[in-house]
């Protein structure tokens, strides 16, 4: 079997060692695959790895060998499913693999933006802190997160951790899912009352056609004024031009993004140009811990699958 690797930069750029290249030492690894590559480098191979490469319906039907894709990640919307289902091509995901990380990156988010780290730190070294009463110390807001209410939007396994976080920190927190259910420390409310209530909105839900742009200016302007936005699930929730306005407004105090809905996101971004928003470059799930557990799971969900039992899979396969 032809085992074709599309896009492994980013999740193994430190050389882990990996037991799928170790056990297949013809596998085919390519640190990045252009769009336009994809559909050739992959058309012989009877499995492909993928991080962010995109596997549409056509670039699929002329991969006549592939039997399975094994997306490095936990979401898995880089896959044509509905293609995948017809021609019998299983897809296996890694669920809880950045839990513990992403939570993290989204509290450090959190505490940057209420602390305003990275304007501090760049007043001081740009030499502007020369007295004690310095006006333009004074000059940049802080907020202290006891006693505020945290809104998490999506309360899977990450929200959860992020959600311990916050009420170490003695954060009232609120969550919505779709079911809701009883949690000791969570109180789950609805949508209204989640966005109405928080002081700190953080998105952990998953990018669907539900849930594509709809943090937008209608979903904004129903926020506590002067609340804190955070994101590190999927860019495309929010819709950011309406973030950059609310962030213009003060309608949003602050935001802290790990992710938007183009990446790479240039310089010209507004929100990454934005002095009120916090951004990170889609890196909540890569350290090298978090990596290296990652294809530990990429390679038990291909190995069960070659025994015939496979796991973690997102699709329905016709075989």
């Amino acid at each position: 079997m032809k085992i074709v690797v599309l896009d492994g930069y980013l999740v193994n750029f430190d050389h882990i060692p990996w037991r799928v290249a170790e056990t297949f030492p013809d596998l085919v690894w390519y640190d990045e695959t252009p769009p336009e590559l994809v559909a050739e480098r992959m058309r012989e191979a009877g499995a492909v790895f993928a991080n962010r490469a995109l596997l549409g319906r056509e670039t699929l039907e002329g991969s006549k060998n592939l039997r399975y894709i094994g997306v490095f990640g936990t979401g898995y919307n880089i896959v044509d499913l509905e293609a995948a289902d017809r021609l019998g091509i299983t897809v296996c995901n890694i669920p809880s693999y950045s839990t513990r990380a992403v939570a993290q990156s989204a509290a450090a988010l959190m505490l940057a933006v209420a602390n305003r780290v990275v304007a501090f730190d760049r007043f001081l070294k740009e030499g502007r802190w020369r007295a004690a009463c310095d006006p333009g110390v004074t000059a940049i807001p802080t907020a202290e997160l006891w006693g505020k209410t945290a809104g998490i939007l999506g309360y899977g396994e990450i929200g959860r951790a992020f959600g311990e976080i916050c009420r170490a920190l003695g954060m009232r927190v609120l969550a919505t899912r779709r079911t809701p259910g009883a949690e000791e420390g969570v109180e789950f409310v609805d949508l209204e009352t989640l966005r109405r209530e928080s002081d700190v909105l953080s998105i952990h839900c998953p990018l669907t056609d539900e849930t594509r742009g709809m943090v937008n200016a209608a979903f904004l302007a129903g926020m506590k004024r002067g609340a804190i936005l955070l994101n590190t699930a999927r860019g495309a929730i929010l819709d950011e031009q309406a973030v950059a306005r609310a962030l213009d407004s003060g309608q949003l105090s602050g935001a802290g993004l790990d992710v938007f809905a183009r990446e790479p996101a240039g310089g010209d971004h507004p929100l990454v140009r934005h002095p009120n928003c916090v951004v990170t470059p889609h890196v909540s799930w890569a350290a090298r811990e978090t990596r290296a557990r990652m294809l530990e799971a990429a390679a038990d969900n291909f190995f069960s699958f070659l025994e015939g039992s496979p796991r973690n899979v997102v699709n329905h396969p016709q075989f």
